[in-house]
């Protein structure tokens, strides 16, 4: 606290004894750390956001090197100045074990089903609900943390050869555009996707003879043995198509391997049972992982018309925009149709109004060019 005094109530102190990168305190748990950034055609206030992102790179590098796993959970700018043609700014930045992300805003994030490999691995009989439940599930689980909005389109699958997945097929163009397409259709950041690799069922015991003990041996191995789950989970993004998140999960179930049919995934009964037990944890882990990766990404929305200096954007309050909010606008000019090349920064948004899907402001002056349906808009990457 005392440190914290000491630099609000001098600046130029800092910047006399605190020129260089920062020094971590004795804990090894805050720093002081300045950041710089040219000022460019966005004018100050861009070039005020890039010294902090600046700032919060060193910050994390030099917290990081003796708290492996930590995050950096507050960035405070105690200082700020102008020098010259350059933005500089002093920060004081906390680490924390728990995970803490500085965009306030809501991601969308549309989900398709995942389609099975080997299909006679699920009988008729069994729950036919996996190929939409799984991917349904993790898309509540992560609407369930306040940092994303859910699309289903879960009854509609990316990859029509899954054994080859995450390569996408597509007689109507590239695997890119494709994923470009099914976000815009949704107004989402990010398209998740999968595919079930596995639901086999293993005898736990080798059925020798013949006669009816050993057709009833047969028969109710496929409820009491073992079986194995796998299934990839894929992440990729709206705007570039890239793939941005790939990762297995499996599991081994022994006992009970039965999956009733009308049990829906995410369903009490189905998580009664030792299958849909087992599959609920590898919802779980799967939905924490990709929170843990894209809750802290910058939101990212398109900007869906622009007249006379007054740009909509494809988000509002159910994304927690606000009025005063700034935003970056990025050109998609000269990018591909699948989405690949570099964006140009056009400029700052300004929002003014707010409804519950769309948002309307105005570009601050400094502006390179004229802001375009279809151009991006994109949070800054810190506070």
């Amino acid at each position: 606290m005392l440190a914290i005094l000491l630099v609000a109530c001098d600046g130029s102190l800092m910047r006399k004894y605190g020129a260089g990168d920062g020094a971590v305190d004795a804990s090894g748990r805050q720093t002081t750390v300045q950041g710089a950034a040219q000022i460019g055609p966005g004018g100050v206030e861009e070039a005020r956001r890039a010294a902090i992102d600046d700032a919060v790179m060193r910050a994390s590098s030099q917290l990081k090197r003796s708290n492996a796993g930590s995050v950096i959970s507050d960035v405070k700018v105690v200082d700020e100045w102008q020098d010259g043609e350059v933005y500089r700014v002093q920060a004081l930045a906390v680490l924390s074990e728990r995970q803490h992300c500085a965009s306030p805003y809501r991601k969308k994030i549309v989900a398709t089903g995942f389609p099975i490999m080997n299909a006679e691995q699920v009988s008729s009989s069994e729950s036919q609900d996996l190929f939409s439940g799984i991917p349904r599930e993790i898309n509540n689980r992560l609407m369930e943390t306040g940092d994303f909005i859910g699309r289903n389109l879960t009854n509609a699958v990316l990859y029509s050869r899954p054994d080859i997945a995450p390569e996408i097929l597509s007689p109507t163009g590239s695997a890119e555009s494709v994923i470009v397409n099914v976000a815009r259709q949704y107004n989402a950041q990010f398209v998740l996707s999968g595919v079930i690799r596995g639901f086999r069922t293993e005898s736990t015991e080798y059925v020798r003879g013949t006669g009816v003990l050993a057709e009833i041996k047969s028969m109710t191995r496929e409820f009491i043995g073992r079986r194995s789950i796998d299934f990839d989970v894929f992440v990729h993004d709206g705007f570039s198509g890239a793939l941005l998140f790939q990762q297995r999960y499996s599991a081994s179930i022994l006992g009970d391997v039965s999956l009733p049919n009308g049990y829906n995934v995410g369903s009490e009964r189905f998580n009664d049972t030792p299958s849909g037990h087992k599959i609920d944890e590898l919802i779980q882990q799967a939905s924490a992982d990709l929170h843990r990766l894209f809750g802290c990404y910058p939101f990212t929305t398109r900007v869906l018309e622009s007249t006379h200096n007054r740009i909509v954007i494809a988000a509002g309050a159910q994304d927690k925009i606000k009025a005063g909010d700034k935003l970056m606008i990025f050109s998609a000019a000269g990018i591909a149709p699948d989405g690949r090349g570099m964006s140009e920064s056009i400029g700052i948004l300004t929002v003014s109004e707010v409804s519950a899907n769309t948002a309307a402001g105005s570009l601050d002056s400094g502006a390179t060019r004229v802001v375009r349906p279809g151009d991006w808009v994109k949070s800054f990457a810190s506070p």
